[in-house]
C-alpha cells in the first residue's frame, strides 16, 4: 500500500530584494517548509488568491506597492493566513501601522534568523490552534455573560488571540482587565507558554531594572546568584504589565528599547539575549492624559496602544451581574470547602439594582462577607449589606406604601421619590434636577419646601 506523502506547511515570501528573499527561503526550507517566492505586491496577490498558504512574509516597501496592501488584501478577501511584515531597523511607525492593519507580527531588518524561526513556529502553531476548545481555557481566564457589552469584548478577544500585536486594556478598577489578558493568552498559540503578570506600581523604582531584565551574580550587593527577570520568565509567552501608567520615566525608556529590539541585557551583564514576548498592558488611568501631562512617554504609548480593548463596568452588563455573582459565590465557597448557599430573590434584586463602583472586585468582597454572615444555606439581601443610593431609598419608600394611605400622601411620596431620584442623578444640582423632571426651577423650589426636602440635602 502506497504511503501518503506529508503535506508541508507552505510559506509565501514577498520581497523584491533577491538576496534577502533567497536567505529567507533557505532558512524556511531548512525548517522543513514549502516556500513560494513573489517579487512584487501584484504577483503576491495572485499567489494568495490561487493557493492556500500557512504564512506570508512580506517586505514593507517594494517597487509596485507596500506590504500593507497585502495585509488589507488578506483582510478584504477573508483569507485565513497570518502575515508578518519586514520593516527597516528602527521604523517603529511602520511596525505599528502593520499591526494595526491586522498583521500577525513584524520583523526588523536586518532580520535575525533566530527571531524569524520563532515567529514562523508561532504562526504555524497558530494555524493548528485556530479554533481553541473552550474547555482548554483555564477557569480563571473565563469571562462569563451574554450581554451585548461582554459579547463585544469576547469577539475582540478572539481576534486578538490570532496575532501578536500589543494590546492595551482599559477599564475601571476591578473590571476584569487581567482576566481578559489571561483569556487572550489562553486562546492564542502561546496558551501553553508562561503568562507573567506584573503590577508595575508595586515594584520599588530602584529594583525595577533587575526585576524586569534580571541580574548577574555580583552585579550589586545581595546578588549572590544569576537571576532571570520578567522578560526571560515570559519568554515564548505573554508579559502582562498591569498599572503600566505607574512606571517611572527612566524605566519607560528601558522598557521601550526591550520591546522594540526584542532583546534584554541583565544588570551586570555584558551581552544581550533575545526574548520572544507578547506585551499586554493595562491601567485604570488614561494613558493619553498621562502623555499630555508628561508622565508617560508618547513613543511607548504608541508602542503599547496598538489595539485597545475596553472592559465594560459591571453596571453596564445587565443580567450578567447575577450570572457572575453565582460563579463568584461558587468559587468562594469552594475555597472554604463548602457548598455555595443559594442567593434568595431579595438578594438577587439587590445585586441587580446596585451600581458596583468597585466592579467585580467589589462583588467578590461583598459575597465573601455575605457568606460569612449567612446561615450557610441561603444568602438574603440583609447579608449583602449593600448601601443603597438616595434615589433607591426614596423609591423603596414609595414602593412599600400600603393602600391604607390617603391618596394625597401617597402622591406626595411618589413625587418625593421622583425628585430625590433626579437630585441623586444630578449630584443634587437643583437646576439640573428641575430640567430632568421637566419643571421650572421655581416649581422645583416650591416642591422641595412643600415636601420637606431640607436645604442640607442640596
Amino acid at each position: 500500500m502506497a504511503k501518503k506523502s506529508k503535506v508541508l506547511p507552505r510559506v509565501l515570501v514577498v520581497d523584491d530584494e533577491t538576496d534577502l528573499a533567497d536567505l529567507l527561503e533557505l532558512t524556511l526550507l531548512k525548517m522543513g517548509l514549502d516556500v513560494v517566492k513573489a517579487n512584487s505586491v501584484t504577483v503576491a496577490k495572485k499567489q494568495l488568491d490561487a493557493q492556500r498558504f500557512d504564512l506570508c512574509l512580506s517586505d514593507m516597501r517594494m517597487t509596485d506597492g507596500e506590504g500593507l496592501e497585502l495585509v488589507q488584501h488578506i483582510q478584504t478577501h477573508r483569507l485565513d493566513v497570518p502575515i508578518a511584515i519586514l520593516t527597516a531597523y528602527g521604523s517603529t511607525n511602520n511596525a505599528i501601522a502593520a499591526l494595526k492593519a491586522g498583521a500577525f507580527d513584524y520583523l526588523a531588518k536586518p532580520v535575525s534568523l533566530e527571531q524569524l524561526r520563532t515567529l514562523v513556529k508561532s504562526a504555524l502553531k497558530l494555524e493548528q490552534t485556530s479554533e481553541p476548545a473552550s474547555n482548554s481555557v483555564a477557569a480563571g481566564s473565563q469571562l462569563l455573560g451574554s450581554s451585548p457589552a461582554l459579547l463585544h469584548v469576547l469577539g475582540l478577544v478572539d481576534k486578538l488571540a490570532r496575532n501578536l500585536a500589543p494590546v492595551y486594556i482599559t477599564g475601571e478598577s476591578g473590571s476584569g482587565k487581567e482576566r481578559a489578558a489571561r483569556l487572550i493568552h489562553a486562546k492564542s498559540a502561546r496558551g501553553d507558554k508562561p503568562f507573567i503578570a506584573v503590577n508595575c506600581g508595586a515594584i520599588p523604582e530602584n529594583l525595577m531594572e533587575s526585576e524586569f531584565f534580571g541580574y548577574r551574580k555580583g552585579a550589586f550587593t545581595g546578588a549572590t546568584e544569576d537571576r532571570d527577570g520578567f522578560f526571560q520568565a515570559a519568554d515564548g509567552g505573554t508579559l502582562f504589565l498591569d498599572e503600566v501608567a505607574d512606571l517611572p520615566l527612566p524605566m519607560q525608556v528601558k522598557l521601550l528599547r526591550a520591546i522594540q529590539e526584542r532583546k534584554v541585557r541583565q544588570v551586570g551583564g555584558v551581552s544581550e539575549v533575545d526574548v520572544d514576548v507578547r506585551i499586554i498592558s493595562a491601567t485604570h488611568q488614561s494613558l493619553a492624559k498621562c502623555v499630555e501631562e508628561g508622565r508617560f512617554r508618547q513613543d511607548l504609548y504608541y508602542r503599547l496602544n496598538v489595539i485597545e480593548l475596553k472592559m465594560p463596568p459591571l453596571r453596564e452588563m445587565g443580567e450578567d451581574v447575577l450570572l457572575i455573582a453565582q460563579a463568584v459565590l461558587k468559587k468562594i465557597a469552594q475555597r472554604h470547602n463548602m457548598d455555595a448557599p443559594v442567593l434568595q430573590a431579595d438578594a438577587l434584586q439587590a445585586l441587580r439594582r446596585y451600581d458596583f463602583p468597585g466592579n467585580v472586585r467589589e462583588l467578590e468582597n461583598l459575597l465573601e462577607r455575605a457568606l460569612a454572615l449567612s446561615d450557610g444555606l441561603h444568602i438574603y439581601a440583609e447579608d449583602l449589606h449593600i448601601q443603597q443610593s438616595t434615589a433607591d431609598k426614596a423609591e423603596a419608600q414609595a414602593a412599600n406604601l400600603g393602600d391604607t394611605y390617603p391618596l394625597q400622601d401617597y402622591l406626595d411620596r411618589v413625587e418625593k421619590a421622583a425628585i430625590m431620584a433626579a437630585l441623586d442623578k444630578t449630584n443634587f444640582n437643583r437646576t439640573q434636577a428641575a430640567k430632568l423632571l421637566g419643571i421650572t426651577f421655581r416649581s422645583m423650589r416650591y416642591r422641595l419646601d412643600r415636601l420637606g426636602i431640607c436645604q442640607d440635602e442640596d
